[in-house]
């Protein structure tokens, strides 16, 4: 009996002292986070903690794998989130549904009113909000705060929108008859969005669809849940101060799990997705297999093309903003340089040298110019990218290592040499490599443009009026996006953003992309006492 006892409290010296071991490692984590440090303090005022609720749904929780979000910069952890089961994302829908049936009753300008306080509310914030992006993605500050300004900006551009959504009153042939169209809510919009612009790309979807009348459910990145979760909360206080349910506005942390069940999920009336063209193939697969709608915004492998009348000093800073702005991270990046045969030494000469001058360091840092990529995986893929481009015979100009720091730093690069075709040429990379190509005619230019399988943004340098409309035509330019002297990158939100093949068709943010959102019904009312048929058939 004695020994028993005896085991028995040795059983329990030895759980105390794992459990206290267990403390103290979990203690000494939690101090290695940086949100506990009093530089990044700062984070404490998007709400955010050392353990964060990965889900919302009018109320915050989260029952799923606890993930840890890292600085690209320095690759040490910010705080992490405890992401979402697939029952509580199943939860989630059922509540969006449920505050859709609210939210549609509430007429459009009313809607309108509301997203003009998420805008007026991401105002206050945008300093900070703008400091986490840097932060958590690793765009410079500047961008960080550019992209929440973007979100702001498309919240004031829907607020007037709600003032205008709606179809014609068309002439029917019949008399006593009218013939309109209405438009009316999707219902519930699901938002899947890539690391790259982890507030603008909601931001876009967001505010349009609900001044349509629409609820949202958003999975953002994995990598970026700290800055989902902090504008989840700055969205949640202003349906909460508007007395609506927060489930307007849903948000479920997670990876391909969740995302899996939002595709396949035929209650998500529209799917919009932001990613890689291999992972939107997939998601559009699942959408179309349950006859669902969709929005697509994928990968693009832009070019400038530069010809022999050229302003250079309109050129130069265009293709060093469009390539490495970013760390060459945008969708809309300049992958691929074109430059007539009488300009190609100079261009590459200048361009060369200004990007030996580019200002590299820590993204929060208002000197900045130039910061990490988002992971170490990204890392390999540069590498990778740079070692096909030697092997199909490429030559470095300037750049091609990683850089001896902390954090994933890659220096900016420009290869030339490789033909128009080049696999590697042909291959979307997300990281800062440019291909620069030499052409003679502007049929070979347009058409080498064309080559590639995404069409998202296309940008060319010329005085000359006649090829400006030949560029825009029929015959020119297959992107979505299309312009002349500026670079591919920085689009405005006044118009509809998006590209064609493989950059999947959708379009976001302005124009009448509002109609991605909502469904047109042909409505025919017969106010007169006869029954005339259309096409002026008797059936009597």
């Amino acid at each position: 009996m004695q020994r028993t006892l005896a085991f028995a409290a040795f059983r329990q010296f030895v759980l105390r002292r794992k459990l206290c071991s267990l403390k103290i490692r979990q203690t000494a984590s939690m101090s290695s986070l940086l949100i506990n440090q009093p530089k990044y303090s700062w984070l404490k005022e998007l709400g955010l903690g050392e353990e964060n609720d990965g889900v919302y749904n009018g109320t915050w929780g989260g029952k799923g794998e606890v993930v840890t979000s890292y600085c690209p910069a320095n690759n040490e952890p910010i705080a992490r989130v405890r992401q979402a089961t697939v029952a509580e994302y199943e939860e989630t829908v059922k509540k969006a549904r449920e505050a859709w049936k609210v939210w549609a009753d509430i007429p459009a300008p009313k809607r309108g009113e509301i997203v003009r306080q998420i805008g007026d509310a991401l105002r206050k914030k945008i300093k900070v909000l703008g400091s986490l992006v840097s932060l958590e993605m690793g765009k410079i500050y500047v961008e960080g705060v550019g992209e929440v300004q973007e979100y702001v900006d498309v919240c004031d551009y829907a607020v007037g929108l709600s003032r205008m959504i709606g179809g014609p009153v068309l002439p029917s042939e019949r008399p006593g008859h009218a013939l309109i169209e209405q438009w009316n809510p999707v219902g519930l919009v699901g938002i899947i969005t890539a690391f790259n612009f982890p507030v603008a790309v909601y931001g876009w979807n967001n505010a349009i669809a609900l001044i349509c009348g629409n609820v949202c459910l958003w999975k953002g990145a994995p990598t970026t849940p700290l800055t989902s979760v902090a504008v989840t909360k700055i969205v949640a206080e202003v349906l909460e101060q508007n007395n609506l349910p927060g489930a307007i506005c849903s948000m479920t942390c997670g990876g391909a799990d969740i995302g899996t069940a939002l595709a396949k999920d035929e209650r998500v009336d529209l799917v919009s997705f932001t990613g890689s063209t291999h992972v939107g193939k997939q998601v559009a697969l699942m959408v179309q297999e349950r006859f669902g709608r969709q929005l697509l915004e994928l990968g693009g492998n832009n070019a400038i093309i530069v010809f022999e009348d050229a302003d250079l000093n309109l050129v130069v800073p265009s293709a060093l903003f469009a390539s490495v702005g970013t760390a060459g991270q945008r969708c809309t990046t300049t992958r691929r340089l074109m430059l007539h045969e009488s300009v190609h030494d100079e261009v590459v000469g200048r361009l060369s040298k200004a990007y030996k001058q580019v200002r590299i360091g820590d993204p929060w840092d208002p000197s900045t110019l130039y910061g990490p990529l988002h992971t170490k995986q990204a890392v390999d893929q540069y590498l990778a990218a740079i070692e096909q481009a030697k092997q199909q015979g490429g030559t470095l100009v300037c750049g091609g290592k990683v850089m001896d720091r902390p954090g994933n730093y890659v220096e900016p690069t420009i290869i030339t040499g490789l033909p128009h075709d080049a696999p590697i040429v042909q291959t979307e990379t997300f990281v800062p490599i440019l291909y620069v190509i030499k052409f003679k005619t502007e049929e070979e230019a347009f058409a080498w443009n064309n080559e590639v399988k995404q069409g998202l943004s296309s940008s060319i340098f010329t005085k000359d009026m006649g090829r400006v409309f030949r560029w825009l035509g029929p015959k020119g330019s297959d992107c979505g996006i299309v312009n002349v002297n500026i670079p591919t990158s920085g689009a405005e939100i006044g118009g509809a953003f998006g590209g064609e093949k493989h950059t999947g068709g959708g379009r976001e943010s302005g124009s009448d992309s509002w109609k991605q959102y909502m469904r047109r019904s042909t409505c025919t009312i017969n106010y007169s006492k006869e029954l005339p048929l259309a096409q002026g058939i008797k059936f009597e």
